[in-house]
């Protein structure tokens, strides 16, 4: 073949890959944990990406948990802050969102604040400071600002008993060995560290505990999937067909 479409559990490495007449390899998800990317580019094998396909269904996912915690819990949402971990496609969005609830967001990307200035940003500790913390960053382990273990040894203090804390992004970010052990007011999880064996006393003690679903709604699986049509198009120089 010379096209391969994959969703996110299809390792597309050198293995997969070598000897064979790949040309182009379009993966229908937001996730990258599974693409080799350095391997595709050092081959000439165009890469398309679905980011962002998903971003709107992980907002709502987050916005219903934390609206079901307000009921729950007897509190304002209005009267709340939101610390939001990685100001991406889901993060602006969940920062649009929660403003219009009339929720006090405080934002934090490093990447984003390199590059814009630091307004409109806030480091690390302060958004840990916020009353409710959610995470949207991808999960890396090397480079200028890696992602695992984010929060781990040296900032878990930071979370208080009052912390409602939120995975919705990639497990691994969050210790998951300290967080076991730390009093929370609520957590919600949506992402584990060793998919699919899930740490079974985090998920005892969660508010929500989830597999990995934020994200799976029928309109981010449509979206992955047009959009990796349309680069496809591109690709092939064939004209888009906008009628299913």
């Amino acid at each position: 073949c010379d096209i391969l479409i994959v969703r996110s559990r299809t390792r597309v490495n050198k293995e997969l890959l070598q000897g064979t007449k790949i040309q182009f390899v379009g993966s229908t998800v937001a996730g990258l944990d599974h693409i080799d990317e350095a391997y595709l580019n050092e081959n000439n094998i165009t890469f398309a990406s679905a980011q962002g396909c998903n971003a709107n269904a992980v907002v709502e996912y987050v916005i219903s948990a934390i609206s079901n915690l307000a009921h729950d819990y007897s509190f304002d949402l209005s009267n709340k802050s939101l610390g939001i971990i990685g100001v991406g496609n889901v993060g602006s969005r969940l920062d649009l969102k929660a403003k219009k609830l009339g929720i006090t967001t405080l934002l934090n990307d490093p990447p984003r604040e390199k590059d814009e200035g630091k307004s409109g940003f806030v480091d690390l500790n302060k958004a840990l400071s916020a009353e409710i913390v959610t995470f949207h960053t991808p999960l890396t382990f090397s480079g200028l600002y890696p992602t695992h273990n984010l929060i781990g040894t040296h900032n878990f203090n930071l979370i208080k008993e009052d912390t409602i804390l939120i995975n919705a992004a990639r497990g691994g970010i969050i210790d998951e060995g300290l967080w076991e052990n730390t009093i929370t007011k609520a957590n919600i999880i949506d992402c584990w560290e060793e998919e699919p064996n899930i740490n079974t006393k985090l998920q005892n003690s969660a508010y929500w505990a989830t597999p990995h679903i934020a994200g799976h709604s029928i309109d981010a699986k449509f979206m992955g999937s047009y959009m990796i049509y349309k680069d496809l198009c591109s690709f092939t120089k064939t004209p888009l067909k906008n009628e299913f």
